[in-house]
């Protein structure tokens, strides 16, 4: 069962996803019941790969308030986990092609929290524009087939 906790919305706006990927994400303590309420943000959150590992930079859990032991930084980066050969398929070819590795949502399936990541690439003001034309015309088009039904 999976249920959705947050989802970036900018991504799709912003990158031309090409390749998506499953990832846990090493956390600690409280930090499980914070994203379980919901109190995790995307914004202005990146990964990054530093020694062969991927980390998610500046993602946001707000402090459980119930926790009785030290406060973690809540902006700290947080190790994701991957299996070796797409953490190395992953690196390669956001080197190679000059993509950036996103995070698109973050999840609850079978009571472990994870995160969707996304080799994207970045669109342009103008490419931006068009895509929603073309929703717009798509929805359009939408409207009249259900008028003349």
């Amino acid at each position: 069962m999976i249920k959705v906790i947050l989802e970036n919305k900018k991504a799709k706006t912003n990158y031309e996803i090409i390749e998506t990927y499953e990832a846990g994400i090493e956390l600690k303590g409280s930090e499980v019941k914070s994203i379980k309420m919901g109190k995790v943000s995307f914004k202005d959150s990146f990964i990054i790969a530093k020694r062969g590992e991927l980390y998610i930079i500046n993602m946001f859990i707000a402090p459980y308030e119930f926790s009785t032991y030290d406060r973690l930084d809540p902006e700290r980066p947080r190790k994701l986990l991957l299996h070796r050969r797409e953490i190395d398929r992953i690196i390669g070819k956001s080197k190679e092609r000059g993509l950036t590795i996103i995070p698109l949502k973050i999840y609850q399936k079978n009571h472990l929290i994870k995160l969707e990541i996304a080799l994207a690439k970045g669109l342009k003001k103008y490419e931006k524009k068009e895509k929603i034309k073309e929703r717009i015309i798509e929805r359009e088009m939408k409207r009249e087939l259900k008028r003349m039904k």
